[in-house]
């Protein structure tokens, strides 16, 4: 059996999913958390095969709360359960160390092939997360987090010489930055580059 855990807010949903796992032949559920601070608290107790892990947490990113989970507990394999369905949420998941991608419409027979998998050392994604993940790489934008955090400083209006100040680099470092989230994000100037990050929820 494939021990599960469960970490979302929304306990409708949770409730499901402990039917859905339970109705099964492969796995059973050891815990549910809804927040990021309760599952901390029985993580180490319950020690899932699988973490069933939602994107939007109340209280942290699911992103960030992934490669905290994958640091100090790197057997459990973290299977992605969210609403979020761009690229740049998928990619950042997958780098922070989740095995899978499930977008919560997923059908039953879906996420079970999805624990099913990733418990067993697989890489998982839902087809519509399969599907976005093979569009042509112009559509799929992926900035690294000093890319992100650079977009955000252009987006609240500092200058280049600003920006340099504030992440401790030099003035031509930032307008090498600039130049490169022009070309990547084909915007013609700031304005259109900040629109477009808002657009596609780059920042």
């Amino acid at each position: 059996m494939i021990n599960v855990a469960i970490v979302d807010d929304h306990k409708i949903l949770t409730e499901g999913l402990q039917s859905l796992i339970a109705e099964s032949t492969i796995a059973t559920v050891v815990g549910v958390a809804h927040s990021a601070a309760e599952c901390r608290l029985s993580l180490g107790f319950w020690k899932p095969d699988v973490l069933l892990l939602d994107v939007g947490l109340p209280d942290i990113s699911g992103l960030d709360f992934c490669k905290e989970i994958k640091e100090q507990f790197p057997e459990i394999k973290v299977l992605a359960l969210t609403t979020h369905n761009e690229y740049a949420i998928v990619r950042q998941m997958l780098d922070n160390g989740a095995s899978g991608y499930l977008i919560k419409n997923a059908m039953a027979d879906e996420v079970m092939a999805g624990i099913e998998a990733v418990a067993a050392g697989e890489t998982f994604l839902c087809h519509e997360v399969d599907l976005l993940m093979k569009r042509p790489a112009e559509k799929n934008i992926w900035l690294s987090p000093r890319e992100r955090e650079l977009l955000l400083l252009i987006s609240e209006g500092l200058t280049n010489t600003e920006i340099a100040e504030h992440i401790f680099l030099s003035p031509e470092t930032i307008r090498g930055y600039r130049k490169n989230l022009l070309l990547k994000l084909g915007a013609k100037n700031t304005a259109v580059l900040v629109k477009m990050a808002i657009e596609q929820k780059l920042i």
